[in-house]
């Protein structure tokens, strides 16, 4: 993923605490008890009162130009509250890492395009709930919790949400972060092979390739910001196996 793209016990949905905007009818809660059981993380939804705080990780991680924006926080609530959740410390209440998402068609959209095209600049504009892949626009998990799973359970509930919402894929913009070191020597597209056939390693791309991500292109430019990449991504999917159930939407 671009900058921002790279940038538990179950428990009854709390209800929403001050300066919370209650869900609006029909929301169903994103979280199911059996899929958020963890020894030490809380998977829940994200609310409006965590804002500040995300907005504080996200700066840490990315800095004060990558960082998301509370516009672009709250815009992702109105849009779709059902793919925005985050990973919480249950004994100190710190939130740990977030993840946003949103619904795509993917036959209206070119592979290799950028960031910020998907996601509307941000603010997951272009949200569309009769799509079929869930578009991972991003993971960022705080710096002090890294190591304890808090990325690998992002992930899971992502999965549980595409079955829950009978998509047919996740798809995402891996960051490539180790190009840039190599970039005088290989293209974009060589570096990702040899990721992909092990002959290196990528901190963010092989992650997702461990979590049963496939490549299915490169996308050049798709977020200039990041630099380590040199603006360039892979392009992965992530689909259910048949046995596990993928599309209950009629005719897909």
């Amino acid at each position: 993923m671009g900058v921002k793209p790279d940038r538990a016990p179950g428990v009854v949905p709390l209800p929403p605490g001050p300066g919370s905007t209650p869900p609006p009818p029909g929301y169903s809660h994103p979280m199911s008890p059996s899929s958020s059981r963890h020894p030490s993380l809380l998977l829940r939804p994200t609310r409006l009162r965590d804002v500040p705080e995300l907005i504080r990780i996200s700066r840490l991680i990315y800095g004060e130009r990558g960082a998301w924006k509370a516009v672009e926080l709250r815009s992702h609530l109105d849009r779709f509250p059902e793919g925005q959740f985050v990973a919480q410390d249950p004994r100190t209440g710190h939130l740990l890492g977030m993840a946003v998402s949103l619904v795509l068609r993917a036959d209206r959209w070119p592979p290799d395009a950028s960031w910020r095209t998907l996601t509307g600049n941000g603010l997951i504009t272009t949200h569309d709930p009769g799509g079929e892949t869930l578009y991972a626009a991003g993971v960022a998990v705080a710096p002090q919790a890294r190591g304890r799973g808090v990325g690998s359970a992002l992930y899971r509930e992502r999965e549980t949400l595409l079955k829950r919402l009978g998509l047919e894929r996740i798809r995402a913009g891996a960051r490539i972060p180790g190009y840039g070191v190599v970039a005088g020597a290989l293209s974009p597209e060589a570096y990702v092979e040899e990721v992909v056939r092990g002959m290196r390693t990528d901190p963010t791309l092989s992650f997702q390739l461990a979590h049963g991500f496939q490549v299915v292109g490169v996308a050049r430019h798709y977020l200039p910001a990041d630099r380590s990449s040199l603006g360039h991504a892979a392009v992965v999917e992530w689909r259910p196996k048949a046995t596990e159930g993928g599309s209950s939407r009629p005719g897909q």
